[in-house]
């Protein structure tokens, strides 16, 4: 049998079809998010990470899912720079498909998730900057050394960062009223014994107890 060569030219093993391949999976999941947000379904991403940008939606605040989205993309960015694997999860359903959706919503910037053209659109360049911020800075530090500049160090630097937003949320959710602390605390347990993140279960578990005792607004 003759021994087949990679064509490293070619579409699928050349460098520059990278941040194409990443732009067209973020289109996607963008759009994902648009559909979440004007008929609540389509969002593609877990349970808990789509629940905080629910309770923003219902709330109006979107820091959780702004915060708990932006460092997955950062790390996710650094992680796939220096170790040249891009943790789809973390960096397009997370940070791409939650996280910069609700940093736009929060400033109130709302036509690239209203508008399903500009969703794709907003998607595919965003794709487009991860893909090729990641060719470069590989192209410039690892491909030039033997160096692993601390990929040790940054491998699931977004799971270490999200673990700190539950512990804020339960405080948060307890001094809002006891009714909605305790619903969070059982909701963040449930995650916990589930082996989910918390901060997914506390904002549950805090809606839904927060639906039958409600905060009065004066």
């Amino acid at each position: 049998m003759e021994s087949m060569e990679i064509d490293k030219k070619s579409f699928w093993y050349s460098e520059w079809s990278f941040p194409i391949l990443v732009g067209l999976m973020s289109a996607g999941v963008f759009a994902g998010t648009h559909m979440y947000y004007q008929y609540g379904v389509g969002a593609f991403n877990e349970v808990a990470i789509v629940a905080m940008l629910k309770a923003g939606m219902d709330g109006g605040s979107y820091g959780a899912a702004a915060a708990f989205g932006a460092s997955f993309l950062f790390a996710r960015i650094l992680e796939g720079s220096l170790v040249g694997i891009l943790d789809l999860g973390g960096s397009i359903l997370t940070g791409v498909g939650i996280g910069i959706p609700a940093i736009l919503l929060s400033v109130g910037i709302k036509a690239p998730i209203t508008n399903f053209s500009f969703a794709i659109a907003t998607g595919l360049v965003l794709g487009l900057a991860i893909g090729g911020i990641i060719t470069l800075v590989r192209k410039y530090t690892i491909n030039q050394s033997k160096a692993s500049f601390g990929a040790d160090v940054m491998m699931g630097a977004g799971n270490s960062s999200g673990r700190f937003l539950g512990p804020l949320i339960l405080i948060s959710a307890a001094t809002a009223s006891i009714p909605i602390g305790i619903g969070s605390i059982i909701g963040a347990v449930i995650f916990y014994l589930w082996k989910k993140p918390i901060a997914g279960g506390a904002i549950l578990g805090a809606m839904v107890l927060g639906a039958f005792f409600p905060i009065s607004l004066k």
